[in-house]
């Protein structure tokens, strides 16, 4: 009789199955990684070529993640019903239309539109191809597998500014969305040669009253929200009745998902203290972020003249401060419990967001880029061990729907967040600058000014960019009130607290 050692019988590394199926997921993943990084340092060129206002642009961001919120719960449903591999190709095929139309459009309201439209693909490409991934990598693999997968995933946030701000200043801004063309169509056709088929399987019944209460809900909401410095304020119709509006559709959803046996988001594993607080260190942590994340590239273009390119490259230090850091926070989430990490992470993150309130007409780019690395470590040290601390806490079986939970929460975070911060700047440039034609007349001002009429108004224009940085840090301070409650010890039992493939992808991709 025959015996194999673990060694001889555990599975090779990377096979030749395996590899291939890893090359699609990498190309179809960073296709929307980039996505997301490009546009930012486009939002001051588009705002000046169609003549809009900051309040109207800021929904090509806004808009992007509301689509991405309103899909994220439908990919495990569509995936059983229609086959993870005819779900990947058809999402990274809607991806690609929607990039298509991008970039053709005429308007602010078409680019908006259509960018909807891309966010709808976009959101189903990521949990989608590392359905495929994990499947494929087994249990035996799938952690090794991720760690060599993730490292082109971490270089979208360093390199993404950089391609986005040269295109746009050398070619032109339609460019950031014809980009992913080519790469969209050899990710599809490698699709259809190398991951292998699969059938349909008998699908959970869709949440359909959930979906259309809780979408139109949140897009009803930070539209008011979005509205408030057009219009008068916060008590004006105009700004009121779309929040009220939103409001109650969001409050009868919940009552809707608490007594659903399948519902859109599983509300009921917020009776769980730990899935809670880091839902609520989760939607915080993200409103600041991806709401500064907006700001940032504005103010290198608008008061400090810098080109695209420029306003890329000084981007960078916040992607190398990610990139390393959540290795080393994973290792010490693992060693440790999240709680400290996701507190230390926190801090760093608050440092360096109280070193962008300082901003003037004049801050020394080596204080800016120490905030910006600051933010990234941050950002790495926080962003997945506060996930992490939610898996820790509940059923292997419920990991799943805590993972789509946690991922829109992500996701309507950073787009009340970038509403909210796009509507606070408007305010404080009125305030300091009330010959403009409200703050957007001002920030529209600066953006076509010659160099010596922008050095005058420049002053003005970063104290209101540093006012509304201080709002940031203010969210943050409230993170730190949720992550209070997140777990300080190891995982009980090994393997309990693993974390699903999508979600260290979906965490990689913000």
């Amino acid at each position: 009789m025959s015996t194999s050692s673990p060694a001889a019988a555990a599975p090779k590394m990377f096979d030749r199955t395996l590899t291939g199926i890893s090359v699609v997921v990498i190309l179809g993943t960073v296709m929307s990684i980039l996505d997301t990084t490009l546009v930012n340092v486009a939002i001051n060129t588009l705002s000046r070529d169609f003549n809009t206002s900051l309040a109207t642009i800021q929904w090509v961001s806004t808009g992007y993640m509301l689509a991405l919120a309103t899909v994220i719960p439908l990919t495990g449903w569509a995936a059983d019903r229609f086959g993870t591999k005819r779900l990947y190709i058809v999402s990274i095929g809607l991806f690609l239309v929607g990039s298509a139309l991008s970039g053709a459009a005429w308007s602010a309201e078409s680019l908006i539109f259509f960018r909807i439209l891309q966010g709808l693909g976009g959101g189903m490409i990521m949990p989608a191809g590392m359905t495929i991934l994990s499947r494929a990598a087994g249990p035996q693999r799938i952690g090794r597998v991720m760690g060599i997968v993730g490292v082109p995933m971490l270089m979208g946030p360093i390199i993404g500014p950089i391609l986005g701000g040269w295109l746009v200043d050398d070619v032109s801004w339609r460019w950031i969305f014809y980009v992913n063309i080519p790469v969209g169509v050899v990710a599809i056709i490698a699709a259809l040669r190398l991951l292998p088929r699969d059938e349909p399987a008998p699908a959970e019944r869709l949440d359909w009253l959930g979906l259309l209460l809780l979408s139109p809900g949140l897009a009803a909401f930070v539209y008011g929200l979005a509205e408030t410095s057009a219009s008068g304020g916060i008590g004006s119709a105009k700004a009121l009745v779309p929040m009220l509006a939103g409001l109650a559709l969001i409050t009868t959803f919940i009552v809707h998902a608490a007594r659903s046996a399948w519902p859109l988001i599983d509300v009921r594993l917020y009776r769980n203290r730990t899935m809670s607080a880091a839902s609520a260190t989760t939607f915080s942590f993200a409103a600041a972020m991806f709401g500064a994340m907006f700001l940032i590239p504005l103010y290198y273009q608008v008061v400090r003249g810098q080109s695209a390119l420029h306003a890329g490259l000084l981007l960078a230090p916040q992607g190398v401060g990610a990139a390393i850091m959540m290795p080393i926070a994973g290792k010490l989430t693992d060693q440790t419990g999240p709680g400290r990490v996701v507190l230390g992470g926190l801090t760093l993150l608050l440092a360096g967001m109280i070193g962008f309130t300082q901003v003037g007409a004049d801050t020394s780019y080596w204080l800016l880029g120490s905030s910006q690395l600051l933010v990234g470590l941050g950002m790495g040290a926080a962003m997945m061990p506060s996930m992490t601390a939610a898996y820790q806490t509940i059923q292997r079986h419920q990991m799943a729907r805590a993972t789509t939970a946690l991922n829109i929460i992500q996701r309507v975070g950073g787009s009340i967040g970038t509403a909210l911060l796009s509507v606070v700047l408007a305010h404080q440039l009125s305030s300091r600058l009330p010959a403009a034609a409200g703050g957007d007349g001002a920030l529209g001002a600066a953006q076509n000014a010659s160099a010596s009429a922008r050095a005058a108004v420049a002053p003005q224009i970063a104290d209101a960019f540093g006012s509304t940085f201080w709002w940031a840090a203010a969210i943050l301070v409230v993170a730190f009130i949720p992550a209070l409650m997140l777990p300080r010890h190891k995982p009980q039992a090994a393997g309990e607290a693993d974390v699903p493939a999508e979600a260290q992808a979906e965490a990689i991709a913000a």
